[in-house]
């Protein structure tokens, strides 16, 4: 992390329709607490992957393919700009 200047990553959350930690969840954040540990150094932002998946699907990607996680991942890291852009 520290040769390629990594100091921030937006780390998906994937909640329950009712914003609760459900089962896949707590295994992604189980995940990132080991990782804020290995890189105490850098930032983890945790941000709520909820409907992501879902709007890149209806915006002309093809289910169970890679191009929709590569969507969803765009759609939640322009969220995550715009939310901080807006502070």
């Amino acid at each position: 992390m520290d040769e390629q200047g990594v100091y921030e990553i937006l780390v998906g959350v994937p909640r329950t329709l009712g914003g609760d930690v459900g089962f896949q969840a707590r295994r992604v954040l189980a995940r990132l607490d080991a990782l804020r540990r290995e890189f105490p150094g850098v930032r983890f932002v945790e941000w709520d992957e909820r409907f992501t998946t879902r709007l890149a699907g209806s915006c002309g990607g093809r289910k169970g393919t890679v191009r929709v996680d590569h969507l969803a991942a765009a759609r939640m890291l322009q969220e995550y700009l715009g939310a901080r852009e807006s502070l």
